[in-house]
């Protein structure tokens, strides 16, 4: 069709939309009502019964923690002791990323917006995500002063969905603006056209 040859897509999602995809995401609860299983298009949850737990969606969780139907409960990612293991890990291997859940930054976000009374020391577990945030920021900004006219590839393991979306504009167009100063380089000098490209495997 006319015109289809023009579109280009988003780059990236709103912080909003990575959200909405995060609430997919499962989660355990502690019901307080009785109620028949759901049937729903990600598939059937419950049946629910009191004091019972049950894993429902991210998104209905909240909804019922909204009514007084449940009590959320944390993941076993978001302890005290989990998240000082990690940030201890992020700051003494300045080359790699801890693996986390891809959507931890949105779960723990929802969380604390809707749930902070279920999570135990909620304070001190949003502050040690902070911390490992910064960490894992400060990381991905010194890989990234590595690119040089002679990257054709980043790879990255472990980055969550929002640090993807957030760097993934970035490095696009710094990609793009070496490349065309390296197609440049190389009709100057044509004998470089036998150097090896390089891979920057992990930043």
């Amino acid at each position: 069709m006319a015109g289809q040859s023009n579109y280009a897509p988003p780059a990236t999602f709103s912080a909003a939309e990575v959200e909405f995809l995060a609430e997919d995401e499962t989660i355990g609860i502690i019901p307080s009502l009785r109620m028949d299983p759901l049937h729903l298009i990600s598939g059937d949850f419950g049946p629910f019964r009191p004091q019972i737990s049950a894993i429902v969606p991210l998104w209905l969780a909240i909804a019922l923690k909204k009514r007084g139907k449940c009590r959320i409960q944390a993941p076993e990612w978001m302890t005290v002791e989990r998240l000082t293991e990690v940030l201890e890990e992020e700051r003494q291997q300045p080359q790699e990323f801890r693996p986390l859940p891809f959507h931890y930054i949105e779960i723990s976000r929802l969380l604390f917006d809707h749930a902070q009374d279920d999570i135990p020391d909620c304070y001190l577990v949003r502050s040690l995500i902070e911390d490992i945030r910064n960490v894992r920021f400060h990381k991905i900004e010194a890989g990234l002063e590595k690119l040089s006219n002679k990257t054709f590839a980043v790879k990255l393991t472990n980055l969550s969905a929002m640090e993807v979306n957030i760097i993934r504009p970035f490095t696009v167009r710094t990609l793009q603006a070496l490349f065309k100063h390296g197609s440049d380089e190389y009709h100057r000098h044509p004998d470089d056209r036998f150097s090896q490209p390089t891979v920057i495997r992990r930043i």
